[in-house]
């Protein structure tokens, strides 16, 4: 059983995989549990203003997964031509374990922030559970996976099921869940300054935003 045709097509070719041994089954979501939430709603119970804007990205705090791209699009961010101020949150790892204990990619990324004088844009939360989970996708303005492979991306379809456009790098499933133009966008992995273009936009385009979203 695999995901997408892009996985079928790797067991192909990459172990000679009997095709008729394979079948394309695309995992799914629970609906009744990620679903679109009022913004003002989830914002108020994660925390945040009204006016506060946000940027998620949700994973596992591996190298895979490109944070980094994330956080440097973030800089230029910072420095583009944005309404109003926007956060970055990182949901995911351990970001407050004692540094002998810390994973060295927390930390290689923390220093990042630091080093691009990020300051408090840069939210590194740590995990949350499942429940608290469609509050942060519906309180998004995008969900980022910049990651360098995926082989389907469950986090991506999560945050579109909650009514929420994804930028995601354009490998593995995610080039086949995400529907660049229509419920989000795809782009190269590792480029973050198309990503900064990007968010550029959806940011600036609350229309766009609001369409991608219902689309998603």
């Amino acid at each position: 059983v695999v995901a997408t045709i892009a996985e079928l097509t790797q067991l192909r070719f990459l172990y000679r995989a009997d095709a008729r041994k394979l079948v394309i089954v695309p995992p799914g979501v629970d609906t009744c549990h990620f679903y679109p939430i009022p913004p003002d709603e989830a914002k108020q119970f994660i925390g945040l203003k009204p006016e506060d804007r946000m940027i998620l990205f949700v994973g596992r705090i591996e190298p895979l997964k490109g944070v980094d791209t994330l956080i440097q699009a973030m800089s230029c961010l910072s420095v583009a031509n944005i309404h109003r101020p926007v956060h970055l949150a990182i949901i995911g790892g351990e970001p407050d374990a004692d540094p002998q204990d810390m994973s060295a990619e927390m930390a290689r990324l923390q220093k990042m922030s630091d080093d691009l004088c990020m300051g408090e844009l840069v939210l590194f939360l740590g995990k949350r559970g499942q429940d608290t989970l469609p509050y942060y996708y519906s309180a998004a303005e995008v969900l980022v996976m910049p990651s360098l492979y995926e082989s389907f991306g469950m986090v991506a379809l999560e945050a579109m099921a909650c009514g929420t456009p994804v930028i995601a790098s354009e490998v593995g499933g995610l080039g086949y869940l995400v529907q660049n133009g229509e419920t989000g966008y795809t782009i190269p992995d590792s480029e973050p300054d198309m990503l900064c273009e990007k968010l550029s936009w959806l940011l600036g385009n609350a229309h766009l935003r609001e369409t991608m979203g219902l689309r998603a």
